[in-house]
C-alpha cells in the first residue's frame, strides 16, 4: 500500500504524472583564464528547470514558477513542515508545471568571474521578516501574522528546515535581471505560451520576460512582486517606508522595458511621488507623470498582484498594481484579507493555509486568462 502522508501526517492524495524531467535554458559562453595558462570558456546565465506533466492534463497553458530572493524551486514543491507545495496543487488541477531556478543559484551554475559575488541572510533576519514578524512588530499589520507552521524562530524544526533551504543571491541587480529575462525567454521559446508565477524578487523578472516574449506570456501571477513602489525602493527594517534612493530607472526594473511612446534613455521617463498615501498604512505611490507612457509589450496582459494581510508588502503592493494599470496593464490587486484569507506573511506558499491561497489563484486564472 502506498503511503501518501508527508512528514507532518497530512494526506496528500495520489498524483499521477505522465511525464517529468529537467532541462537547462539560456546561458552563453564566456572566455576566461584557465588553470595552466591560456584561455578557455565557461557557460554562465543558464537556468535549471524541472517539470512535470499530469496524467490528466485539463489546462492547455502550463504554469512557470520562478522563486524569489534566496529561494530555490523547493519553495513551490514542498512546505518546510512536509506538505505538498503549490506545484503539486496545480498539477492536481491539471496544469503542467515548470519550476525554474534562478541563474547563478542552486543547480544553475554560479561563475563569480562573470556574474559577480553572492550574499545571503542570517537566520535572525529571515525569522523577523518572514516567519515570526509578529514577535518583532517592525511594520504595520505584522502582529496579524498567524499562519506560519511553528514558532518561526531558529531552533524550531520547521524554521530550521526552511532556513536550510536558503541560498545566496547574486549581488549585481542588472546581471540578475538580464540573466533571468534571457533564461525565462529561452524557456518559453522551448515550451510555448505559458502563465508566469513569480514571487518577491522574481516579480521583476515577470515583467522583463513578458516584455521580451509578449506573445508567449499569457498572464502573470505576481505574488508580492519585488520591492518596488514604482520608481524607488523602500529601505526595509526598521524604516520600512522611507525611501532608499535605490531607483529602478525603468519603473519596474533597472534594465530596459519597452514603452510607448518609445524611450531610448530612462531619463526620459518622468516619475512623481504622491504627496499622500492612498489610505492609512500604505506607502506613498510612485507613478508616471501624466500623460503616462504605456508598457507596450504588457498592454492588456492579465496580472494578479497577490498580497498577504500580515506581510510588509501589504503597504505597497496596491501601488505596484496601480503603477501597472496606469501603464496599460490589466493588473488587479488581490489582497488576501479582502478575500477572507487572514494571517499570512510574505512566504504564503509555505504557510498552513497555502492550499486555500492556491485555490484562490486557480479561480482567478479561470476568470481572467482566456484559453488557460
Amino acid at each position: 500500500m502506498t503511503d501518501n502522508t508527508g512528514p507532518s501526517g497530512a494526506w496528500s492524495g495520489d498524483l499521477a504524472i505522465a511525464k517529468q524531467g529537467c532541462l537547462y535554458v539560456g546561458g552563453r559562453y564566456h572566455e576566461v583564464a584557465q588553470d595552466g595558462g591560456g584561455q578557455g570558456h565557461v557557460m554562465a546565465g543558464q537556468a535549471y528547470v524541472e517539470y512535470q506533466v499530469p496524467a490528466r492534463r485539463r489546462h492547455e497553458l502550463p504554469i512557470v514558477m520562478i522563486p524569489g530572493g534566496c529561494q530555490s524551486g523547493t519553495c513551490f514543491t514542498q512546505t518546510p513542515d512536509g506538505r505538498d507545495g503549490w506545484a503539486q496543487f496545480f498539477l492536481r488541477e491539471g496544469y503542467a508545471v515548470y519550476v525554474m531556478e534562478q541563474p547563478g543559484r542552486g543547480r544553475s551554475a554560479h561563475h563569480p568571474e562573470i556574474q559577480g559575488t553572492l550574499r545571503g541572510a542570517t537566520a535572525e533576519a529571515v525569522s523577523r521578516t518572514f516567519t515570526a514578524p509578529a514577535r518583532h512588530n517592525l511594520y504595520p499589520h505584522a502582529e496579524r501574522h498567524s499562519q506560519w507552521p511553528g514558532t518561526g524562530e531558529p531552533g524550531d524544526p520547521v524554521f530550521d528546515a526552511f532556513y536550510a533551504s536558503q541560498l545566496n543571491n547574486l549581488v549585481d541587480r542588472d546581471i540578475i535581471q538580464h540573466d533571468n529575462q534571457s533564461a525565462g525567454a529561452a524557456l518559453l521559446d522551448e515550451i510555448g505560451p505559458a502563465i508566469l508565477m513569480t514571487h518577491s524578487q522574481s516579480g521583476t523578472f515577470g515583467w522583463l520576460i513578458a516584455d521580451s516574449r509578449p506573445s508567449l506570456v499569457k498572464a502573470i501571477i505576481a505574488v508580492e512582486p519585488g520591492c518596488a513602489v514604482g520608481f524607488i525602493e523602500p529601505i526595509g527594517p526598521p524604516d520600512w517606508f522611507e525611501y532608499s534612493g535605490v531607483a529602478r530607472a525603468w519603473g519596474l526594473a533597472s534594465i530596459p522595458l519597452t514603452y510607448d511612446p518609445p524611450v531610448s534613455d530612462p531619463a526620459e521617463l518622468d516619475f512623481v511621488l504622491a504627496e499622500e498615501a492612498d489610505a492609512p498604512g500604505l506607502a506613498r505611490c510612485w507613478l508616471q507623470a501624466e500623460p503616462a507612457r504605456k508598457l507596450a509589450n504588457l498592454a492588456g496582459l492579465p496580472v494578479a498582484v497577490v498580497s498577504a494581510e500580515a506581510s510588509f508588502h501589504s503597504a505597497y503592493d496596491p501601488n505596484t498594481a496601480r503603477f501597472l494599470r496606469q501603464a496599460g496593464v490589466a493588473a488587479e490587486y488581490v489582497g488576501l484579507a479582502d478575500k477572507g484569507i487572514h494571517g499570512n506573511g510574505h512566504m504564503m506558499m509555505l504557510e498552513k493555509n497555502s492550499d486555500e491561497i492556491a485555490a484562490l489563484i486557480h479561480s482567478w486564472i479561470g476568470r481572467n486568462v482566456p484559453g488557460a
